[in-house]
């Protein structure tokens, strides 16, 4: 049994590799086919009348080492830089501005149609209006580097705002000036906490001679992570700032105790490091989404009773996309469809607590919405191609280098 039990393992994740390998030329998210993937494994199970335990308990533990480690890989790869200044700006808009504009106008629309309070319709709100970085960053990778670029900006920016938004409003038991000092102060702990432990974790990776000098790091990231949670301080911003930190030492390395590190030296660690990233990255989110199919139930993707919202919040992320992007000017293909849920959204889902949660978001609905985002993204996937994406760059200059300032 346990020999059918690992095969069947190492089967489905070698699956998972495949379709990440073949992404690029279907154009299918691999988090449909992953989703089909641990959907099918149940029904096989099921079939065969095989005695497999109770797998929910382990849905947020993969979630949440597969969050850490997605947004220190997305981290990894930002470029810290004066011309970069400008890309920031938009992405932030890119991200605040569902978080913020969609979270309020759902919240509204909740307590309109049931007896709920605004601030439980906005707890539950907030999980749908995060684009999730586990999907939009694997499925950008053939794109040019500045709409890449963009989309790591804005997914990972998005996680971050979206978990510190909701943690504030799901935390506080009511929302006062107090709650907004209460919260400045735990920015600025976080921020603290932040330099100290990259800066040690900087000198662990430059000094450590043991063949075995990463997993400690990456353990010790989740550790500091998990702790910050437990005292409701916004972790994902050590995440962020640590992975900035340490992939973009030559632009540091100006600064004196930065010397010290041997910046030269750590950049050869810092690449070995990322390759152990991205590969922990791909297996954890692998297993989350095939976990996540496994449990999830068809009646649920066919629920009659929710479509009808699914259908409507899907509208509302994309028109209001399709608009910032336009405000911002940016170019609205490839970019309006790149707007997934996935990952955030299930894991801030299953932190709601019971006394908060609302009839109208369950289950369902979070299901159906993630699906019909990957399927927009997929049909943009599909329709933008290198041919439409140079129209949009001036005669004689190459796609890569057209600046984003230009109007969709």
């Amino acid at each position: 049994m346990t020999a059918a039990i690992i095969i069947t393992v190492c089967g489905l994740l070698l699956l998972a590799y495949i379709f990440d390998l073949t992404s690029s030329r279907t154009k299918i998210p691999a988090v449909i086919l992953l989703f089909v993937l641990g959907w099918a494994a149940k029904q096989i199970g099921d079939f065969l009348e095989l005695p497999i335990p109770d797998l929910t308990d382990l849905l947020p533990i993969f979630g949440t080492i597969g969050l850490v480690l997605i947004v220190l890989e997305g981290s990894l790869e930002l470029e810290l830089n004066k011309s970069k200044i400008p890309l920031i700006g938009k992405t932030m808009l890119g991200a605040l501005v569902p978080i913020f504009g969609l979270s309020f106008l759902l919240a509204f629309t909740f307590q309109q149609f049931g007896d709920f309070s605004f601030k439980d319709s906005l707890t539950n709100a907030i999980p749908l209006c995060i684009i999730s970085s586990a999907i939009a960053i694997p499925s950008v990778k053939n794109f040019s580097r500045r709409n890449k670029e963009f989309v790591t900006y804005e997914s990972s920016l998005s996680d971050i705002f979206g978990v510190i938004f909701f943690n504030f409003v799901a935390l506080n038991a009511t929302i006062e000036l107090k709650s907004f000092g209460i919260f400045g102060l735990q920015i600025l702990l976080i921020i603290i906490v932040s330099f100290i432990a990259t800066v040690g974790l900087a000198f662990l990776l430059s000094k450590i001679g043991h063949h075995v000098k990463f997993a400690p790091i990456v353990i010790l990231v989740i550790v500091i992570y998990e702790v910050s949670k437990m005292y409701h301080l916004p972790a994902l911003v050590f995440i962020l700032l640590f992975g900035v930190f340490i992939g973009n030492l030559d632009e540091l390395k100006t600064i004196g105790w930065i010397k010290k590190l041997k910046p030269e030296e750590l950049n050869k660690e810092v690449s070995k490091f990322k390759e152990i990233v991205i590969m922990g990255s791909f297996l954890i989110r692998s297993i989350f989404f095939m976990l996540f199919g496994y449990l999830m139930d068809l009646a649920e993707v066919l629920n009659s009773a929710t479509i009808l919202w699914a259908l409507g919040i899907t509208a509302g992320i994309f028109f209001l996309r399709i608009v910032q992007l336009y405000i911002s000017r940016l170019p609205v293909r490839p970019l309006a469809f790149i707007a997934p849920r996935g990952l955030i959204t299930i894991l801030l889902f299953l932190a709601i607590s019971p006394s908060q949660m609302i009839p109208l978001v369950n289950r369902s609905l979070i299901v159906q919405v993630i699906i019909l985002t990957a399927l927009v993204m997929m049909i943009g996937l599909w329709t933008s191609n290198d041919k439409e994406e140079s129209v949009l760059a001036p005669a004689g200059l190459p796609k890569d280098d057209f600046p984003l300032d230009f109007p969709g």
